[in-house]
């Protein structure tokens, strides 16, 4: 059961980070997915090192304020994708 939330949860943060950062991202479904669940993790770290103090690597559950830091940790996910393909063209 906790695959199939990590894929929901993806899915949804990843759309959703694509709908709200300007231009053209691209990618299926897949790749929505794979930029959720990283989004996942980079929120759920930048939480917990906010939260407690230290660097933990975590993701936030399924909920409304674990979607919320996926999104958030998505968007810096696409930022930097943004910033590390443009530097190396």
């Amino acid at each position: 059961m906790n695959i199939i939330a990590w894929i929901i949860l993806g899915l949804l943060a990843g759309a959703i980070a694509k709908a709200i950062v300007p231009g053209y991202q691209g990618g299926n479904w897949l790749a929505t997915m794979v930029l959720g669940i990283v989004g996942a993790f980079i929120g759920g770290t930048l939480h917990s090192f906010i939260q407690n103090g230290s660097l933990q690597l975590t993701a936030p559950g399924l909920s409304i304020g674990g979607v919320v830091i996926a999104v958030l940790g998505a968007i810096i996910a696409i930022f930097l994708y943004g910033t590390l393909a443009r530097r190396n063209v």
